[in-house]
């Protein structure tokens, strides 16, 4: 019994040490971007609208369905994103455009960079989310909080020329959109 309890209490001292590793490891590459005591909904905002001159380039962050992944030489770190809100962020573009699943705040780039676009985004109930003007990013994307869990069609209006997609915020959907042509 004496054994086991030893054994145990070895491995629960082995598991706490990794615990303490990998946390100090999520402080330090999130304090060497300014990213500390950020949450993922803050984190995703300030990265997406940065001038694509000044993101990271060491820096790695992957929008997700449920979660923010960021990582760089020291490791990884995934933040929740909250259960009742989905980022979905969209590139239209005339001509020029790239597969994409889940966004990449750091190194996606679409053709329309800083752009005035009309967004009307409507669910499958026929409920209008969000319609209104909305710049592009630097990076060329249109960035939205949308509630989990729901389809429906965005539309977007660009110098004359319109487009639409399908769009869905369920676990197995896409955060990154770049297939909007407007003609």
């Amino acid at each position: 019994m004496t054994r086991t309890l030893i054994a145990s209490a070895a491995i629960l001292t082995l598991l706490a040490g990794c615990s303490s590793a990998d946390t100090s490891a999520e402080v330090g590459l999130l304090a060497d971007h300014g990213l500390e005591d950020k949450t993922a909904v803050q984190v995703v905002d300030e990265l997406d609208r940065l001038p694509v001159a000044q993101r990271p380039e060491s820096l790695m962050a992957s929008v997700q369905a449920d979660r923010l992944v960021l990582s760089d030489d020291q490791g990884e770190v995934a933040l929740d994103i909250p259960d009742d809100r989905f980022y979905v962020s969209v590139a239209p573009y005339a001509s020029e455009t790239h597969e994409c699943y889940f966004h990449s705040l750091t190194t996606c780039k679409g053709e329309l960079g800083g752009e005035q676009v009309d967004v009307t985004v409507t669910d499958d109930s026929g409920e209008v989310l969000i319609d209104e003007q909305m710049s592009t990013f630097d990076n060329g994307f249109v960035g939205m909080w949308l509630p989990r869990g729901i389809t429906g069609t965005i539309e977007m209006e660009y110098d004359g020329k319109t487009g639409q997609v399908d769009f869905g915020t369920g676990e197995d959907d896409p955060t990154c959109v770049t297939t909007l042509q407007v003609t």
